[in-house]
Formats: C-alpha cells, structure tokens, sequence
C-alpha cells in the first residue's frame, strides 16, 4: 500500500501523536508498505535525517503560549504531496490543520480516510486560548465525519467522540517497547544519586503544561521518605520548580536515557485528568512500575486499579497523596502491582498494534471496493 500519513506533529517534536505517527511510519516500512509523512515544519533542517520515510514539511508557527508546539499553516503543499505520491489511503493523525486540508484533498482525490483521535483539542483551546472549545469540536467533527474511520484510543475517548456526533469509530490503542522500557535497566547508581538517604523515587514523566496538573503531586512530595523525580519540559517548567522546590527535575530525557530512568523509580504517578490515552503509564508499567493515576480517560483502560496500580480521584492532591503513601508503606504491593503491569502490557508491542492498524486499512479499502461495485 502506497499512505500518506498527515500528523500534525512529528519527531523531533516529543509527545504522543510525533511519537505514534512515527511508530506507523517505521511499521509499515518493516511490512513492504510505502509511506510519505507530511508534518509542520520545524526549525532543524535536519530533523529528518533518520526518518524511516520521505517527509513533506509544511510552513508553520509555534502555538502562542506553548512555542514548543508548531501548528501547520494551510499549504497547497498537502494535497500535492498526496497526489503525486499516488495514494491508496490517506492516515490523519490527530487531525486539526493539516488534516482538515488532507482529508479534503482526499475527498476530491476519491480516497479513502483514516482519522486517529489522538489529543483532546477542545481541551487545548479552552487552556491555551481561553476559549475555543465548541470551534475545536467543529472542526473535530467536520474532518472525522468525512474520515472512512475513526480511531479512538480509548473507551473514554469513544464516549467523547460519540457524544459530538462522531460515527465509525473502533478501538486502536498504542503500542509499547516492552524491551526498551525493562525492569533489568534499574541503575543503582542512579538511584544513589536521586535518593542518597535510600528515598522512595516517584515519577513523573511528560509535558509540562498546564493541562498536565503536575502541580498536583506538591501534598505527595512532602511525604517523610519520599523523592519526587519530574522528567520532562514545558511552559510550566518554572512555576513547578519554585511549587515543588524538593523535587530533581532531570529536563527532557528520550531513549534508553529515559527507560534508565523509568526502571529506576519505585512509583509512578501521572496527574493529568484529559488523556486520551496515556503512553507514559504503558511504558512505566513495561518498566516494572506501579503505577497511580487518575480515573479518567485513557488510564481507566490501562490501569487496574488495585492489580497494577491505584486510580484515584481526578484533581485531588490529597487523594493523590493517600496513594504515594499507600504504595511507600507496602513495597510487597508495590512489587506486585509492577509484576502485574509488566505482565499487562507484554503483548502491546508496536509490531502488534501496527499490524492491527494495517488491519484497519484493509478493511477500509475493502468497504470502498465494495462501495464502488
């Protein structure tokens, strides 16, 4: 098959939809596929050189208030690309700007869409801008009800979908590094120099955003015995410094650096309550962790409360702390919920979903054969 992937972001960016957008591209490369990627441009010109695919960059800004975040501006270039790569199906990844224009091109192209709801918009636009959100869902449901179909990465995601009006929608979660992300990459080196009195470590690992609600782990970080360990960047970055002034924050850190790291916290604890999904709770679990989250979206479908780790009232820094002192007072349960979670995830690889992905495309071009006879 011949597919352009339209992401809205990709490698280098760093979060969930560059991260996924290059998973697929990689997979179906390994499967004899042939892949074109068109992104926002970014300012590395050489950003690309190890993509598995060619990539088609369209001009773009940085998101006001997040310049981390480059958003697409509109392009001929998009519909070009699709054409002259001869198309069989057009992928949209967290559709917004490139994919609205992709999945019109694809209309007047006669090919068929997939759309993979990746990242809450609407919620986007109400932290970002202030305002915005029943816009964003417009244009939500303007590029998802043309798409042939949707994919929702999780059960809580479908529901949000189907409440504004979204049809053919199916499940397609994510995959994971079960052998990047391993319990064996503990290093107590490490572990000395993040708690030299023997601490207990409790992570957090993502964007620092607004959104994020990292500020909530501050009750949790004054637990007697307890470290907390921020990785990652963001706009929130400094604020969180001065809230949680006892914490290590190790900055952005990607590839085995981080599963290092991942392996060598006892707890992780993810504070967001909009996830779609919520890959960084997969690769702590791969990692061996127990992990705590809220119950809402994504998480309800990844962690079993009380099995692999402990859901708890989303937004609720005292309910978050209860947890962390929970889990500090049991390390038996602890070693059990991360048994338990390594064992959860162990057949979610990228090989796995890729190819249930692939699944996907084929029935999509098999409905529009049929259509079409």
């Amino acid at each position: 098959m011949r597919v352009v992937i339209v992401t809205e972001s990709f490698p280098p960016d760093i979060n969930g939809v560059a991260h996924c957008a290059l998973q697929t591209a990689r997979h179906l490369v390994r499967r004899g596929h042939r892949p074109l990627v068109i992104a926002p441009a970014v300012p590395d010109p050489a950003a690309d050189t190890d993509a598995p695919c060619p990539v088609v960059r369209v001009p773009s800004l940085p998101l006001p208030g997040y310049a981390q975040v480059r958003v697409a501006l509109p392009s001929r270039r998009v519909a070009a690309a699709i054409a002259a790569h001869r198309a069989d199906l057009v992928h949209l990844a967290g559709p917004f700007v490139l994919g609205v224009r992709a999945m019109a091109a694809a209309t007047r192209l006669g090919l068929p869409a997939v759309a993979v709801y990746q990242t809450d918009l609407a919620g986007y636009a109400r932290t970002y801008v202030g305002t915005g959100e029943g816009t964003a869902w417009r244009r939500l449901r303007t590029v998802h009800g043309a798409a042939d179909r949707t994919l929702a990465p999780s059960r809580a995601a479908r529901r949000d979908l189907e409440a504004h009006g979204i049809e053919r929608i199916r499940l397609w979660g994510r995959g994971v590094d079960t052998v990047r992300f391993h319990p064996a990459h503990r290093d107590p080196a490490l572990r000395r120099e993040l708690a030299p009195d023997g601490e207990l470590l409790v992570g957090y690992v993502g964007r620092l955003a607004p959104e994020k609600r990292v500020d909530l782990l501050a009750a949790a970080g004054g637990l007697p015995g307890v470290r907390l360990v921020v990785v990652g960047d963001g706009p929130s970055g400094p604020g969180l410094r001065a809230r949680l002034p006892h914490a290590r924050f190790l900055g952005r850190r990607t590839g085995d650096d981080l599963a290092r790291i991942f392996a060598s916290l006892d707890v992780f604890a993810h504070t967001g309550p909009h996830e779609t999904f919520c890959q960084t709770v997969q690769e702590a679990m791969a990692s061996g962790l127990p992990v705590i989250a809220p119950a809402a979206g994504g998480p309800l479908d990844l962690v079993a409360h009380r099995r692999t780790g402990l859901l708890v009232r989303p937004e609720d820094p005292d309910a978050l702390r209860e947890a962390v002192a929970a889990l500090a007072a049991a390390p038996g349960l602890r070693a059990a919920y991360g048994r338990a979670g390594r064992a959860e995830v162990a057949g979610r690889t990228w090989e796995a979903l890729g190819d249930e992905l692939i699944g996907h495309y084929l029935e999509v071009l098999r409905e529009r054969t049929a259509v079409a006879a």
